[in-house]
């Protein structure tokens, strides 16, 4: 097997007996009542944080409401205390803003689900990790569904016979597995070839919660669209007994934790499967793939009384799982391609890997794709999914209306 390797991945791989575990299995964010800062003339200058406490605040409350002519005052004070949410990134790294409101809480049989609003706008946060946010969740989902989408059209043409009715017509059928929010689902639905769209999560609770309170990452348009099933079930189980193939198999799960059951949809076994289901001349697989960050705190990895770094695999404290994904995939499939993305919203870069069968010309093309041929590709085949609400939150700046029948990249600016 022939793998691109990153320069900076790890030479390890994930099987059912080798597991990675992530930075998912940190403590909770925290919701914390911190003061917030006054206004400055100027935002590029540095605040400076008056730290008043919840009782403070009361006491200065109760002297200042002795007299009417400090209403004034007393708002002016309250105003300097607010919530603050608070998210573990890495060991000694967090990521802290404000929050404006909690939307939603409860406890589904799987885990904890929260959407609450905050610095990036109405957020999805489950287990106490942010999954997505307003301001910047189609950065995450164009980047995990389009790349693949566009290529598996691309080898379709390529490896087609000339005398086929369907050569470059792919990608046809997809798959996700996860995708909760929808909004992998509705990127997958602007491409005009698709005829056939399954989508099994494990977890009804997120759906439901995301169709209610955040309708312009999919809601009722995708769940409900006539090229879509969609299936609660386990995503791992219904890979594994399906006789169906699929053009395009999309992994939108959680990172692989130590024991946890997501650990089953990483490994070797699990990547041969998908290999199988995938069609030979159009097969793409991808999967989203961690942090991205290359560069490990410096309390990674075990050291000596004098700081130097052992090599010890086993005490290791590095959580990214962003390499061994890549290896692994690279065991399995001629290709394994990886790309990033910044997130703000995450705090940090984040990894996809993309994996196919084909010969290294196709590798070498897929690298050295120009962006002429993206745009080509864009424009022929992208258009809105209708009925899906335009993200308020960033249409502020945007300043146009949208009609339902977008095309092209027009479809991708939301």
């Amino acid at each position: 097997m022939k793998l691109f390797q990153h320069p900076f991945t790890s030479l390890s791989f994930i099987t059912s007996q080798h597991h990675n575990p992530h930075r998912n299995n940190l403590h909770h964010p925290s919701i914390h009542h911190h003061p917030s800062t006054a206004s400055t003339a100027s935002t590029r200058h540095r605040h400076h944080h008056r730290h008043i406490t919840i009782h403070q605040i009361h006491q200065i409350n109760n002297k200042m409401a002795s007299s009417d002519s400090n209403e004034e005052l007393i708002a002016k004070e309250r105003a300097k205390s607010t919530f603050r949410y608070t998210e573990d990134i890495a060991p000694g790294l967090k990521i802290d803003m404000a929050l404006h409101s909690i939307l939603h809480t409860s406890l589904s049989e799987f885990q904890e689900v929260q959407v609450i609003d905050s610095f990036f706008g109405r957020t999805l946060v489950t287990d106490g990790k942010t999954q997505s946010a307003e301001h910047d969740e189609f950065v995450y989902h164009e980047t995990l569904v389009h790349p693949p989408l566009l290529w598996s059209a691309i080898l379709s043409g390529r490896n087609g016979d000339d005398d086929d009715d369907d050569k470059g017509a792919a990608p046809k059928t997809v798959f996700i597995g996860g995708g909760g929010e929808l909004a992998t689902a509705r990127e997958v639905l602007k491409h005009n070839t698709v005829e056939r769209l399954v989508m099994v999560d494990i977890d009804p609770e997120v759906i439901e919660v995301c169709k209610k309170y955040l309708p312009e990452w999919g809601g009722n348009a995708v769940a409900n669209h006539p090229k879509m099933e969609l299936i609660v079930g386990d995503a791992h189980k219904y890979l594994m007994e399906t006789t169906e193939t699929f053009d395009v198999i999309i992994m939108d799960i959680s990172d692989p934790i130590e024991a946890g059951p997501g650990i089953a949809l990483y490994t070797q076994e699990f990547y041969r499967r998908a290999s199988r289901v995938l069609r030979p001349k159009s097969g793409v697989f991808v999967t989203q793939a961690g942090s991205a960050d290359f560069v490990p705190p410096p309390h990674a990895f075990p050291t000596t009384a004098d700081g130097c770094v052992v090599d010890d695999e086993e005490n290791s404290k590095e959580s990214n799982c962003f390499g061994p994904i890549l290896n692994t995939l690279g065991t399995v499939f001629d290709h394994a391609v990886p790309y990033t993305v910044p997130m703000p919203s995450f705090g940090e870069d984040w990894g996809f890997v993309m994996a196919f069968d084909g010969s290294e010309e196709d590798r070498a093309e897929l690298v050295g794709l120009s962006s002429g041929t993206v745009d080509k590709l864009v424009e022929e085949r992208i258009e809105v999914v209708e009925g899906v609400p335009e993200h308020g939150f960033r249409s502020l700046g945007v300043r146009r209306a949208v009609t339902g029948k977008e095309r092209g990249g027009d479809a991708l600016k939301h």
